[in-house]
């Protein structure tokens, strides 16, 4: 089967800086992936949305054999062939555009309601007394903070002031991104311990420190983020929570079908990405809230910017990308 596949770039900036472990970052690119059947004239979508600086040009060389100023014909054997062998988030866009081609999702689902995600450092407080005052008492308020970002000294005052404010029906995760040693990790989760409001330490230690990371799970629930991506072994090992990004895992239509086989624990994330790529974090999502272990997903918002380039229409956002909006 000969299918036409084409590329364009796209640029914007979050709302507001994202500071964690690794540093402060605002500005996101990447690419969009339009592949279409020369005889159906379907069309699927994919999206390339690396968050590692270091894997930007890895995923801009792995392009470079499709990129040019029109469609590029290609076999469907050799897509698929090839798909094993690309960075993970080109593997993500094109198998994407493959399933989406194939009619492997009957129907979009719309997202879930979100945790909302705290900035890092003392912007987190001014932010979570306005969530305080506008949540709706219905409907149960789920708060990620960004930890190990600023000074620990702090951190910890804040800390303490968050856990003062936060109502008891309300659900906690903080999120180290890897940024704590074994001794600040068994300081918080001191703490923490027997909170019912604590859902989980996200990637509290190194990606490579296993063996702190189950010890310290025995004591409060802990879910692995960079490490599932450093080890891709520990998606099928680890048996806490897990928290999943579609967009840097590569193709996606092997975690799809464990979700609509209803896998438990698994937290479905953003990474930021447009209209294409939070298509399909939507419908994970959405399949995650109908299974064992319904929970709600990381979909950050109110930092992204409105406008076509985030929309649900996969032509607009095309377009969008074109005009640099």
């Amino acid at each position: 089967m000969t299918l036409r596949l084409a590329i364009r770039s796209y640029a914007y900036s979050l709302l507001r800086p994202l500071r964690t472990a690794s540093g402060a970052w605002q500005q996101r690119e990447g690419w969009l992936l339009r592949l279409t059947c020369a005889i159906s004239g379907r069309v699927g979508w994919g999206e390339v949305a690396p968050l590692d600086p270091e894997h930007r040009p890895v995923c801009a060389r792995a392009l470079t054999r499709w990129q040019n100023s029109g469609d590029v014909e290609c076999e469907r054997d050799q897509l698929e062939s090839l798909l094993p062998t690309l960075p993970a988030e080109v593997g993500f866009a094109l198998g994407a555009s493959l399933a989406e081609l194939d009619g492997v999702v009957q129907a979009w689902l719309p997202a879930p309601s979100s945790a909302c995600l705290l900035p890092a450092g003392p912007a987190m407080l001014p932010m979570l007394d306005q969530l305080l005052a506008t949540h709706s008492v219905d409907e149960p308020l789920t708060v990620k903070w960004k930890v190990a970002a600023t000074d620990w000294d702090h951190e910890w005052s804040l800390f303490s002031r968050l856990l003062d404010r936060l109502p008891p029906e309300a659900h906690l995760r903080l999120d180290a991104n890897a940024g704590w040693d074994r001794t600040e990790a068994d300081r918080w989760a001191g703490v923490l311990e027997g909170d019912p409001r604590l859902d989980w330490l996200e990637q509290p230690l190194a990606v490579d420190d296993l063996q702190g990371l189950q010890d310290l799970a025995k004591r409060v629930p802990v879910a692995l983020d960079e490490s599932l991506l450093k080890h891709p072994a520990l998606r099928e090992q680890w048996q806490g929570w897990q928290v999943r990004r579609p967009l840097l895992e590569g193709d996606p239509r092997l975690l799809l079908r464990q979700l609509q086989e209803g896998r438990p624990r698994l937290m479905l994330s953003t990474v930021f990405e447009t209209g294409i790529g939070f298509r399909w974090l939507a419908l994970m999502a959405g399949l995650q809230q109908r299974g064992p272990t319904p929970v709600a997903p990381g979909l950050a918002p109110g930092w992204c910017p409105e406008g076509r380039l985030f929309s649900s229409d996969p032509e607009q956002v095309w377009a969008a990308a074109a005009l640099g909006c």
